[in-house]
């Protein structure tokens, strides 16, 4: 709580990303392989075990793919803040 101390201003504001990529397993292969906390989570876990978050991670896009092609399309909202020191 010191750092908060030194702030002259915080701002908020709702912001609004739309992940795409070409299909739901096409997200899950380049987070796995190429983004960082996603790819160290599948490699501390065994096999079972990662498949088991695999499928975890393919039926949450499901419940909020907005997509009807075969593609993925997920709409995430996000709050963006904005801390200015004095």
């Amino acid at each position: 709580m010191n750092a908060l101390r030194d702030t002259a201003e915080i701002r908020t504001e709702r912001r609004h990303f739309t992940f795409r990529y070409r299909t739901p397993r096409h997200f899950v292969d380049l987070f796995r392989n190429l983004y960082g906390p996603v790819h160290k989570a599948f490699a501390a876990l065994d096999t079972g075990r990662a498949a088991a978050l695999e499928a975890d991670i393919l039926a949450l896009i499901e419940e909020f793919d907005i997509a009807e092609d075969g593609t993925m399309v997920v709409p995430s909202a996000y709050l963006e803040v904005v801390a200015s020191k004095r």
